[in-house]
């Protein structure tokens, strides 16, 4: 039976979550290790680095003082961390957040969370080639373990056609539209009110859309479709429906995030470019109104 391509270190706590993230996890391209409260996870996870290429945590107060210590000890793994995020870093800036009621996303999110921190180890030893003779340091052995299982840098380079929207089963495809469309209706929500939930809610899209190879059409539907709904309850409460137009920053937005990650896709001979470009300034743009509507599910 071939080696799974990733192992993912579990710190999740909580009981539900931790099933239903086993639950998604289990195609086989994944092996899920639960590390137990009890363990003494900072030894655990100095012994046997080398042995895991992704942490899932869930977002708790003692949890994210485990992740603190981590990152002091210098114990820095791919991390996706499941809660409702508010746009601190738990762990590390390379780091994914997603909504554990989007669990559909989970595998997109890992495989998001291992090249953002590929890149960003690219970006901090940006004075060594990946060919470098020099000593590796930790964050480059990964890359170089990585690299041998999934290509060249990982999961950004060489994405997996099977998880692609329109090559898996008709229902595991409409869950992840409909987990689609509830992050993107979460950005528009707090695109102008909440630039930090917005932000995070627009890398979750723009990660899942580029790993399951979502079609631009179909990111234009989700926009309009939910636009319409939102107009119509507008229409319905009375009032001016004319800021809903201002939402259509958020579609430029995400199509330019999109744009960004097909760029950095292309062939590693491109010179790497920076991080991403940050959110649209909303600051500069005054919605005549911000959304208040809430989510009718």
């Amino acid at each position: 039976m071939p080696k799974p391509a990733l192992t993912v270190a579990s710190l999740v706590r909580d009981e539900q979550l931790a099933q239903a993230s086993a639950q998604m996890l289990r195609d086989g391209r994944y092996e899920l290790v639960p590390i137990p409260p009890e363990a003494d996870v900072i030894a655990k996870l100095d012994r046997h680095l080398e042995d895991f290429d992704v942490v899932l945590v869930d977002q708790t107060e003692t949890t994210s003082e485990l992740l603190q210590s981590l990152a002091k000890q210098g114990l820095l793994l791919p991390a996706v961390v499941i809660g409702r995020g508010g746009g601190q870093c738990q762990y590390h800036e390379a780091e994914v957040h997603l909504q554990p009621d989007q669990l559909e996303q989970l595998k997109y999110s890992i495989d998001a969370a291992v090249s953002r921190f590929l890149r960003q180890g690219l970006l901090h030893g940006s004075s060594q080639s990946v060919d470098s003779e020099a000593p590796t340091p930790e964050a480059w052995k990964l890359a170089n373990r990585l690299k041998d299982r999934l290509g060249y840098l990982g999961v950004f380079y060489k994405r997996d056609a099977a998880r692609f929207l329109r090559n898996l089963p008709k229902q595991e495809a409409q869950k992840l539209l409909q987990s689609l469309q509830r992050t993107y209706r979460d950005l528009l929500l707090s695109y102008f009110r909440d630039p930090a939930a917005a932000n995070q809610a627009l890398e979750n899209f723009v990660n899942t859309a580029f790993f399951s190879d979502l079609s631009i059409t179909k990111v234009v539907e989700i926009h309009t479709s939910l636009i319409d709904g939102l107009w119509k309850k507008v229409r319905l409460e009375g009032r001016d429906d004319d800021f809903l137009q201002d939402y259509r920053i958020a579609l430029l937005d995400v199509m330019a995030h999109l744009c960004e990650m097909y760029r950095r896709s292309l062939p590693p001979d491109t010179a790497l470019a920076q991080g991403s470009k940050p959110l649209v300034e909303s600051s500069e743009i005054h919605a005549s109104q911000s959304l208040t509507i809430e989510s009718s599910e």
